[in-house]
C-alpha cells in the first residue's frame, strides 16, 4: 500500500490528489475540482471541471449563475469516477441537500474525505453513511467536549413556546441560506406549525430549489415591510415567524417589525457569551455539524488506520484520536469558515 500523502496531501489551494490531478474542495480556482456540498467556502466558482452530486451542482448554478464552471460532471452517490486512474465516489454526508463525502481509491488505499457532515435525523438531505477507509479525514468545527447538540426537536419547541408565550411580538429567526434555512422550516412544520412562515428574500431562491428536489416547506411568503408603514401592516406579523439571514438582522428591515424578539439556530449557541454578545434573545443549538460525541463515535464506526482532522478544533480532536489508539495529524488547512 501505498504513502496516504502520495494520493491526497494539503496544498495551499486545499486538498490535491497529484496521481489523479485533482483537488477536494479548493480554495482557489483549479483545472478539476471534486465538491462535497454547495457552501461558499467549499464550492467556489471558476474551475474548470467540477464532479459533485447534481444537487450540489444545481445549488452552484443558483449561487454562481450557470457559467460557475467550464464544464460539469454530476455524479450520482455510490457512482464510481475514473479521474486519471483514481477511483472517486461519493457517499452521504449529512449536512445540507447534496452534501457528500470524497471516497478516493487508488491501488489498495482508501481514502475518504467528510467534507463538512453530521450524524442527526434532517428530513432535508440524505443521511451520512460511515465508509470503511485506511484514511479518514474529518471535519472538526465543534470538536471539543463542550460541544454536545440537543435534541433538535426540542430546541424547535423553545421557539414555537415562545410565539404562544409572546403572540404580540415578532420572531425573527437568523439561520444561514443553504441548509439552515430548510431544515429550520422543516423541523418547524414537523412540530406542527403551519401557518405562514415569512422569509427574507436572500432566502427565497435555495427554498425554491429545495421545493424543485422534492422537499416540501409548506406557505413561505415575502418578509417585506417598506419604511414608515402603517401599525396594521406591522401588526400581521405579530406573533409570525420571521426568518432571514445574520446580516439581515443588522439591516434596518429587521428593525420595522414589531417589538421583535431575536432568535439565532446555530451550533455556537452554546456559548452564552458569543449569544449575549450578538444581541440573541432566544438561542436555539441547532447544527449542520457533528458535535463531540458524534465525531468521536464516527472515528470508531469508520476505524481507519489513520485520521486525518480540518478546519476546526484539529487538535483536540487528534489529541482524542491518539489517545483513542489511532495515528493521528491535523492538516491546517485555511479558507474554511466556521458556519453552524
Amino acid at each position: 500500500m501505498r504513502s496516504p500523502d502520495q494520493l491526497l496531501h494539503p496544498t495551499p489551494a486545499g486538498l490535491y490528489c497529484p496521481v489523479g490531478d485533482f483537488y477536494i474542495d479548493p480554495v482557489r480556482a483549479v483545472d478539476r475540482a471534486v465538491i462535497t456540498h454547495g457552501h461558499a467556502d467549499h464550492a467556489r466558482a471558476g474551475h474548470g471541471t467540477v464532479l459533485a452530486t447534481p444537487e450540489t451542482i444545481n445549488i452552484m448554478a443558483a449561487r454562481y449563475g450557470e457559467n460557475f464552471t467550464a464544464r460539469r460532471q454530476p455524479t450520482e452517490l455510490g457512482e464510481v469516477v475514473s479521474i486519471n486512474g483514481v477511483d472517486v465516489s461519493l457517499a452521504p454526508a449529512g449536512h445540507v441537500l447534496g452534501s457528500a463525502q470524497a471516497v478516493v481509491e487508488h491501488k489498495g488505499l482508501r481514502m475518504v474525505c467528510t467534507g463538512d457532515y453530521k450524524r442527526r435525523q434532517d428530513p432535508t438531505c440524505t443521511p451520512f453513511e460511515p465508509v470503511p477507509c485506511h484514511v479518514f479525514i474529518s471535519e472538526a468545527t465543534f470538536a471539543l467536549p463542550v460541544f454536545r447538540h440537543p435534541d433538535d426537536r426540542d430546541e424547535i419547541r423553545k421557539l414555537l413556546h415562545s410565539l404562544t408565550t409572546f403572540p404580540d411580538r415578532a420572531h425573527l429567526v437568523g439561520v444561514y441560506a443553504l441548509g439552515k434555512a430548510q431544515r429550520v422550516i422543516s423541523l418547524i412544520r414537523e412540530a406542527g406549525y403551519h401557518d405562514t412562515i415569512y422569509i427574507h428574500g436572500a432566502l427565497k431562491s435555495l427554498c425554491d430549489l429545495y421545493e424543485d428536489h422534492g422537499i416540501s416547506l409548506g406557505n413561505l411568503e415575502p418578509a417585506t415591510l417598506e419604511k414608515g408603514v402603517a401599525k396594521e401592516e406591522q401588526a400581521k406579523f405579530s406573533g409570525k415567524i420571521v426568518m432571514g439571514p445574520p446580516s439581515a438582522f443588522r439591516d434596518k428591515w429587521a428593525r420595522r417589525f414589531p417589538d421583535p424578539i431575536t432568535v439565532f439556530c446555530s451550533g455556537w449557541m452554546r456559548i452564552r457569551q458569543r449569544a449575549k454578545q450578538s444581541g440573541v434573545e432566544l438561542p436555539i443549538i441547532l447544527s449542520d455539524h457533528a458535535d463531540w460525541d458524534e465525531l468521536t463515535q464516527t472515528v470508531r464506526d469508520v476505524n481507519p488506520q489513520e485520521v486525518w482532522v480540518t478546519h476546526g478544533r484539529e487538535d483536540a480532536l487528534c489529541r482524542w484520536a491518539e489517545l483513542d489508539g489511532y495515528k493521528a495529524r491535523p492538516l491546517r488547512l485555511v479558507g474554511y469558515d466556521e458556519d453552524s
